[in-house]
């Protein structure tokens, strides 16, 4: 048996060498190819003229942000048409040209209130009156603001570290809360509890009710926190920081009296390259958690906060700034610094861009609030502007007896941005 498999081995050094042309001849197979051959090759810009016309077209989109010509108007898809001028125009001389700080706040009273250096201002939006409702010390200057969920109350963060609490209506300042050692550039509300951010990379939890306001610590930043938000039902409560981090809180906070209580994030998230100040959750579905990051990032990300998951993440021409998400609509709302100082409209889930508003500003877009009908969006500039965007259509029957910003009794006034442009002082 041994003798004859070695009489059958096959020896292919010995094979003729014209035994494989002939065996791939009879086979009809040639030589210089696959046998197997899944697409076939793409043909050549030269020999398909609508390849390389379709190839054109899309060069824009593959384009560097600074290859793209600028514009004043805006880039829509042909479902949807965004006014591509502001609504109104509000003069804010003052307002500090700082990506850090977070100085608009739009309560659901209908009541903008704005920091201007040292300053802080209300403005009505249904009668147009302007009022200021308090001034930093001597030597320091306001970082930020934000008003409580029943738009009664203003929390005042301040450069020197004090959060002063003002009645809005009384414009009284009823107390200073102390303790931080470095700038307030975030504060957000859930009910009796106003949170502050401080450049030292803390989060205090203040009772505004207590004498002795600080009910616990949060310690999970090491570079400063610059995006703080709480979640509509008060169980979580989001911060993004200097130190490109993401962290979501356990919303519980501790007894009163226990000054000494921390809390730890319930998860991090380190995929940003950059500063993280643009934070919002989602109205319609609140487990869902939107950041974007600073000019080395220039990255969107989704996050669902009950697994921890990153849904979808989408790069972005430029800084992002801050987030809006839609109450009306499966939409997110994000402005940009340089070099496009613009606004852009995306859609949800898809992430398809709906809208571009292109040099919305004449400096970097940093701030932004969204008015209580959910259909105008305020931003402000280092440009010491403040303007207002019909960004979303909302039916007559969502809006009841909110009025529109821009509209007083029963006409429109001063709608467009070229006519009387309004100080903010």
């Amino acid at each position: 048996m041994t003798a004859a498999l070695d009489m059958l081995s096959l020896s292919t050094n010995s094979s003729s060498p014209g035994h494989t042309a002939r065996l791939a001849q009879a086979a009809g197979v040639p030589l210089n190819r696959r046998v197997l051959s899944y697409h076939e090759a793409p043909p050549t810009s030269s020999s398909d003229p609508t390849l390389a016309l379709q190839r054109e077209f899309a060069r824009p989109l593959y384009a560097r942000p600074s290859a793209l010509p600028s514009s004043t108007g805006a880039v829509t898809n042909k479902s949807r048409k965004i006014p591509t001028q502001p609504e109104r125009v509000l003069d804010a001389p003052g307002m500090v040209d700082d990506f850090y700080l977070n100085l608009i706040t739009w309560s659901c009273q209908n009541v903008l209130a704005v920091a201007l250096a040292e300053s802080t201002y209300i403005w009505r939006a249904e009668t147009g009156t302007v009022s200021r409702v308090g001034e930093a010390p001597e030597g320091s200057y306001v970082s930020s603001v934000d008003f409580s969920n029943d738009g009664a109350y203003l929390g005042i963060g301040i450069g020197t570290g004090e959060v002063e609490l003002w009645d809005v209506e009384a414009a009284q300042k009823l107390r200073t809360m102390s303790g931080h050692q470095g700038q307030i550039a975030a504060l957000s509300w859930h009910q009796h509890i106003l949170s502050s951010a401080c450049g030292d990379g803390s989060i205090w939890h203040h009772d505004v009710r207590m004498p002795r306001h600080k009910v616990m610590e949060l310690l999970g930043h090491t570079g400063e926190v610059c995006g703080l938000k709480w979640r509509e039902d008060g169980e979580l409560l989001a911060s993004g920081g200097n130190d490109n981090v993401v962290n979501v809180w356990d919303g519980r906070v501790g007894d009163v009296g226990t000054e000494g209580a921390r809390g730890t994030a319930k998860w991090t998230k380190r995929n940003h390259t950059a500063a993280v100040k643009a934070i919002a959750w989602c109205p319609w579905q609140p487990s869902l958690l939107a950041s974007g990051g600073g000019s080395n990032d220039a990255t969107m990300h989704i996050w669902n906060t009950t697994t921890g998951a990153r849904l979808h993440s989408l790069r972005t021409p430029s800084q992002i700034t801050s987030l809006l998400f839609s109450p009306h609509r499966k939409e997110i709302l994000s402005t940009h610094g340089y070099p496009t100082n613009s606004l852009m409209l995306h859609a949800y889930p898809s992430m398809e861009r709906i809208a571009e508003i292109r040099d919305a500003h004449d400096s970097r877009v940093l701030f932004s609030a969204l008015a209580p009908a959910g259909d105008v969006v305020v931003t402000g500039a280092g440009d010491e502007n403040l303007k207002f965007w019909r960004v979303w259509e909302v039916e007559k029957s969502k809006v009841g007896k909110k009025k529109a910003v821009g509209e007083v009794k029963e006409g429109r006034a001063n709608s467009t941005t070229r006519e009387g442009i309004l100080s903010i002082r």
